[in-house]
């Protein structure tokens, strides 16, 4: 008896199924709240190389719902963590480590190695970004993402060139302001759970052929009644109007910018900015626990839920540079204080804490 024996026994799966599995190599993009059940499944069935990408580290608001990881972790990147405890647990499978964030840089190089991905992504830009890349490529992805009681799943890109892609279903980017995140609107931590591990059925049976897949298909999932239903997706005659056209054309495009971070500047020139305004501030308006800090820089911390009734206290700057982990929530926190004071120096850093290369950035 081996470990898959529960697997193979199945009617209409087999040995040829786990062979499968065993051939196949899926990069998981997010080790998070949807990355780390979709990692932990894609792993106990015996998928046989899993690559985890992930240069985010571990935050104590995290653990909730990215049950990879345990107080023990924070600070710790969650893609060195996620592959740590993966392999302890099983020595049959390769666990690729990539402690990075994805970016233009790097996304054709890295995505070019797996036969599938699985996108547990929480911001536009990179789904915009992974989609791209995935249609270029011809790699199919598995689409996830959670909204407060509700939850998405989908295969995107299953069956070549005419298949749906994430334009198809979202043509326009949305501006920053229109973005939610969990820090904001908040998460039940079993929905990612429940999501990541449909993420990872799809995965498995779109790998074996085993069953009927979310091809071009959309799943809705509501945590509070248990109430689901499938939607067919179809082609959305504008949508090419955005996807880059070759490979050169995504490492050109900005997706900070497409999906509307107007208002930004990247670290070089806020620190630039900053050097020439005596009364300029630089605020972090992420959460107290979320790492890695800035050192070495003068900065206030004011959470975003805070940011209004604390804008008074800036009513004598004349630049106001804020950051967070990625650039969204501090392009949010630009359009509030905009509204304040409208003829103010207002900016956003792109990339947010992600995007320093700083020394001092631990």
């Amino acid at each position: 008896m081996d470990r898959f024996e529960r697997q193979y026994i199945l009617p209409g799966f087999g040995k040829g199924a786990q062979q499968k599995l065993q051939e196949a190599k899926v990069l998981v993009i997010g080790a998070g709240g949807l990355g780390s059940p979709a990692s932990l499944y894609l792993a106990a069935a015996g998928v046989g190389t899993i690559g985890i990408m992930d240069g985010d580290m571990v935050s104590i608001s995290n653990l909730n719902r990215q049950v990879l990881f345990g107080e023990g972790d924070l600070g710790l990147n969650k893609a060195e963590t996620a592959a740590h405890f993966l392999k302890s647990k099983y020595f049959d499978i390769k666990i690729n480590c990539i402690p990075e964030f994805i970016t233009t840089d790097n996304i054709i190089s890295i995505l070019s190695q797996y036969d599938l991905v699985i996108d547990g992504s929480d911001n536009f830009p990179t789904r915009y970004l992974v989609n791209d890349a995935c249609v270029l490529l011809g790699i199919p992805l598995v689409f996830g993402a959670v909204y407060q009681n509700e939850g998405q799943v989908a295969i995107l890109n299953g069956t070549g060139p005419n298949s749906i892609n994430y334009r198809d279903i979202f043509p326009d980017p949305p501006t920053a302001y229109e973005i939610p995140n969990c820090s904001e609107t908040g998460v039940l931590g079993v929905l990612p759970g429940i999501i990541g591990t449909l993420q990872a059925a799809e995965a498995i049976k779109y790998i074996t052929g085993y069953g009927s897949t979310l091809v071009d298909k959309m799943l809705f999932y509501n945590i509070l009644t248990h109430q689901s239903y499938v939607m067919e997706l179809s082609k959305n005659p504008g949508s090419e109007i955005g996807l880059p056209l070759s490979i050169e054309a995504l490492e050109a495009t900005d997706y900070a910018v497409v999906c509307g971070n107007g208002d930004t500047v990247d670290w070089e020139e806020a620190f630039g900015m900053l050097a020439k305004s005596p009364n300029g501030i630089l605020i972090d308006v992420r959460e107290p626990d979320e790492f890695p800090k800035l050192k070495g820089y003068a900065f206030q911390s004011v959470p975003m839920d805070l940011i209004e009734e604390n804008q008074h206290h800036w009513i004598n700057s004349e630049l106001i540079l804020l950051f967070c982990q990625s650039g969204i929530r501090s392009l949010k926190a630009v359009k509030m204080l905009e509204r304040h004071f409208p003829g103010k120096k207002i900016h956003s850093i792109s990339g947010g804490i992600e995007a320093s290369d700083s020394p001092n950035n631990i």
